[in-house]
C-alpha cells in the first residue's frame, strides 16, 4: 500500500514539473529571484528561513522542514509584470570610422506582450521519524522574460563619405523584429532535515536544475560577436546542473528562533545555441544566496519574521559583467564579453501573521531591496528590467474541518524606473522600468 501511495506522489509531482518546465516561469522578482515560495511565505514578504510553514520550506531553509511534518502542498500562481522602454532622443545616424558606427532605438515606447503567467508549485514531506523528516520542493525562478512586437532601430552605415556615413532604419527594438528573450528556471529539492536537541534542527538539499532560454531579435550586435550564429534566434536552449542547499534552525526561547541558509552556486552546463551572447561561451550558472532571519511570537495571535537575504549576481560574469567598456573591448561571448551589469543584491524582508481564531489566519509583509541594474547597463536590459524594489504582500490561510487548509497570496511591486545615455548612441536616453503583481493560491493536505 506504501508503494502504492508513493506512486500516486510521484506521478502527481512528475506532472507538476512538466508544467513547471514547459511554463514561461516569470516571478515577483529580487532580479530573476522570486520573492518568496508558496502563497504563506509570499504574502510575509517571502520570509521563511525561521518559520516554515509549508512543505516549500526547504526553497528558503531545508532545516524548516522538520517543523512541517506529514503535508503535501499544490498550488499555482497568477503573476502579471509589466516591463518596457521608453527612449528619447533623435538617432544620430552617423559612423566616425567603418568599423564605428551609432546604433539607435526607436526615439520611442514600447511595452512588452507578454502579460501574464500561470505558475504552478509542489511540495512534500514525510516525517520519518520524531526527529528526521524527508521531503521534495518543486518551484522556480524567472523574471527575464519579455517580448517587445514592433518599434525601430536606426543604424549608422560606412557608405559613401565617412564620416558621417548614411543611416538606415530598421523594423524591431534592435532592428530585427521582433525582440526579447525567455528565461525559464526549475529547480527540484529533495531534502531531509533532522533534529539535533532543544528544537533546534538541520537539514540539506542537493538541488537540482534546469533552464531554458531563448533570445530573439538581436542579430544586429552580429559583428560584436564571437559566434554569431550562436547569438539570437536558435529557439529554446536547455542547460541542466546542480548545486547544494544547507540550513539550520534553532530556538532560543519558546517564543524567538534564528535561522540562516546557504545555497552554493548552481554550476550549469552552458548554453551551446548561446554561445555568443553569453560570457564564457554560454555560461550562465545561478549565482550562490544567504539568508540569516529570526522569527519572534510577539503575542497569542501575533508572529513577526524578519529576513536578510544576499544574492551573488556579481559571481556571474553573463549576468555582471558590465555593458561599458566591455562593448568596446571584447566580443560577446568571451568571458568579458558584455553582461547585463547586475551587482550583487541584500533584500530585507519583514513579515507578519495574525490568527484571527484557530483556524485562520492573516499575513502581511514588505520587502526592500536596491535594484541591481546601474544606468550605463540600460541598453542590455531593455529585455531583462528586473528592476523592482519594493514587494508589498497580504493574504490568508484557512483550515478546514478535515484538517487540510489553503491559502491564497497577493503583491504589488510599485513600478521603478532606471534611465541612463546609451553606450551606442550618447545623443539617446533609455529608461526602463517595471512594476508586478502577484495573486497565488495553494491547497495542503
Amino acid at each position: 500500500m506504501s508503494n502504492i501511495k508513493f506512486i500516486k506522489h510521484a506521478s502527481l509531482a512528475s506532472a507538476v514539473f512538466t508544467g513547471l518546465f514547459f511554463s514561461s516561469i516569470s516571478f515577483a522578482t529580487n532580479g530573476y529571484f522570486s520573492h518568496g515560495f508558496g502563497p504563506q511565505s509570499k504574502a510575509m514578504a517571502g520570509t521563511g528561513v525561521a518559520l516554515s510553514l509549508d512543505s516549500l520550506a526547504p526553497a528558503v531553509n531545508p532545516a524548516g522542514l522538520l517543523a512541517v511534518g506529514d503535508r503535501k502542498d499544490l498550488g499555482i500562481g497568477y503573476f502579471a509584470p509589466d516591463r518596457g522602454y521608453d527612449v528619447t532622443g533623435g538617432p544620430t545616424g552617423a559612423c566616425m570610422n567603418a568599423q564605428q558606427c551609432t546604433f539607435a532605438v526607436g526615439p520611442e515606447s514600447l511595452r512588452s506582450d507578454k502579460k501574464f503567467f500561470l505558475i504552478p508549485h509542489f511540495g512534500y514531506s514525510r516525517r520519518l521519524s520524531e526527529n528526521s523528516v524527508f521531503g521534495v520542493a518543486v518551484y522556480g525562478n524567472g523574471g527575464m522574460n519579455s517580448r517587445y512586437v514592433g518599434g525601430s532601430a536606426t543604424v549608422g552605415v560606412p557608405m559613401g563619405t565617412v564620416p558621417p556615413g548614411i543611416s538606415m532604419t530598421l523594423p524591431g527594438t534592435f532592428g530585427a523584429g521582433t525582440a526579447g528573450v525567455d528565461l525559464m528556471q526549475l529547480f527540484i529539492a529533495p531534502t531531509y532535515a533532522f533534529g539535533f536537541g532543544d528544537g533546534a534542527s538541520f537539514g540539506i538539499s542537493p538541488v537540482i536544475a534546469a533552464q531554458m532560454f531563448e533570445a530573439r531579435g538581436l542579430s544586429n550586435f552580429s559583428a560584436l560577436s564571437s559566434a554569431p550564429d550562436a547569438l539570437t534566434n536558435n529557439g529554446h536552449d536547455n542547460s541542466y546542473g546542480a548545486g547544494l542547499k544547507l540550513g539550520v534552525q534553532m530556538p532560543f526561547s519558546d517564543n524567538f528562533v534564528f535561522g540562516a541558509s546557504y545555497q552554493s552556486k548552481i554550476w550549469m552546463s552552458k548554453f551551446d545555441d548561446y554561445a555568443g551572447l553569453f560570457a564564457e561561451d554560454g555560461d550562465f550558472d545561478i549565482p550562490s544566496t544567504a539568508t540569516v532571519g529570526v522569527a519572534a511570537k510577539a503575542s497569542d495571535a501575533l508572529t513577526i519574521a524578519f529576513d536578510v537575504q544576499w544574492i551573488g549576481y556579481g559571481s556571474i560574469k553573463s549576468i555582471a559583467n558590465p555593458v561599458l567598456p566591455n562593448f568596446f573591448t571584447s566580443q560577446l561571448g568571451l568571458s568579458n564579453g558584455a553582461g547585463f551589469g547586475w551587482d550583487d543584491m541584500t533584500v530585507y524582508k519583514l513579515g507578519f501573521a495574525y490568527d484571527t481564531s484557530e483556524s485562520s489566519t492573516w499575513r502581511f509583509g514588505v520587502s526592500t531591496t536596491e535594484q541591481p541594474v546601474g544606468s550605463d547597463d540600460v541598453l542590455f536590459n531593455i529585455v531583462a528590467p528586473g528592476v523592482v524594489e519594493n514587494h508589498f504582500t497580504m493574504g490568508y490561510t484557512a483550515k478546514t474541518s478535515s484538517g487540510n487548509s489553503w491559502s491564497v497570496s497577493a503583491m504589488y511591486a510599485p513600478s521603478v524606473e532606471v534611465s541612463g545615455a546609451s553606450p551606442m548612441d550618447p545623443a539617446q536616453n533609455i529608461e526602463i522600468s517595471m512594476d508586478q503583481f502577484d495573486l497565488e493560491f495553494s491547497y495542503s493536505f
